[in-house]
């Protein structure tokens, strides 16, 4: 099996394997940046079987402070809510959202760095199987519990690697610090969420909308690593986003080209919290005239 397959399925994909009668655990994660609950779409129409589930309270852990607007859940929570969702040991998990991946990528990064092995994201989320022509169903699916196990009770030091505040600026040094936030976030002359508008200093931007096609499809795996600088010496480059969610876009998709790359959970909203850090506007890639 490709690294890409490991991540990433297609909607006819899905169909075949649902229509195999093989097992897989179906999570609807509809979330926007300007909407963040999805379940009333979820209920209008979702993948059968599919259960959904809330970024923000099930994929976060509001209740830790400093580490930005998402904060990673803590290991035992996210069984609960894997149980809750149905999920069970050996059954593989496919992830769908309806806006560019964020949903879906942030459930991919959580549940596998909490250990699940065969999880994928349904590569074109909800409007690909809806152009596939596969089947939808609407209101609520309240699944049979799962049997789900987390052996990591911090995701911070799970099974994907993160780096720290405190490493970014040698990390960025070496070229491999990468924001995947809109450019105009990046350079400062918009922010729409976090008090403090621009950057952490010498990092790159490559919005994480430039790793899709025009039908919310992950691009080709040549032309994903085309985007990404190796850095000198050459190291996985870091990649954060506003608060952790969609920096995950990224994350998944350089691990299905085949390359590594880290995650800074907290991302722009914990760095910009503390005064003491650093900021930068502009786009240093572009010059002056």
């Amino acid at each position: 099996m490709t690294a890409r397959a490991e991540v990433f399925t297609t909607a006819a994909e899905l169909a075949a394997t649902l229509a195999s009668g093989t097992e897989v655990t179906l999570l609807d994660v509809r979330w926007r940046l300007d909407r963040p609950d999805g379940r009333a779409d979820y209920r209008a129409a979702h993948l059968p079987g599919a259960v959904y589930v809330d970024l923000d309270s099930e994929l976060s852990d509001h209740s830790v402070t400093g580490r930005g607007r998402h904060p990673l859940p803590g290991g035992a929570a996210l069984q609960r809510s894997l149980r809750a969702w149905g999920v069970r040991d050996g059954v593989p998990v496919v992830v769908y959202d309806d806006w560019n991946r964020a949903g879906s990528a942030r459930a991919w990064w959580v549940l596998t760095a909490a250990g699940l092995r065969e999880v994928r994201i349904l590569d074109g989320g909800l409007p690909a199987w809806r152009e596939f022509g596969g089947a939808l169903e609407s209101g609520q699916v309240i699944p049979a519990p799962g049997d789900a196990t987390v052996n990591r009770p911090d995701l911070y030091t799970g099974a994907r690697d993160v780096v720290t505040a405190e490493e970014l600026a040698d990390i960025a040094a070496r070229g491999s610090l990468v924001d995947v936030r809109a450019p105009e976030r990046y350079r400062g002359e918009n922010e729409p969420v976090d008090p403090v508008a621009g950057h952490i200093p010498g990092a790159r931007n490559v919005p994480a909308t430039a790793l899709l096609d025009e039908s919310g499809r992950f691009l080709p795996d040549e032309e994903i690593l085309a985007r990404y600088p190796a850095g000198d010496p050459p190291r996985p480059p870091a990649v954060y986003c506003g608060s952790g969610v969609t920096a995950a876009i990224a994350v998944a998709a350089l691990t299905a080209a085949g390359r590594n790359a880290s995650l800074f959970p907290g991302s722009w909203s914990q760095w910009s919290a503390d005064p003491s850090n650093p900021v930068e506007t502009g786009d240093p890639s572009v010059p002056e005239v």
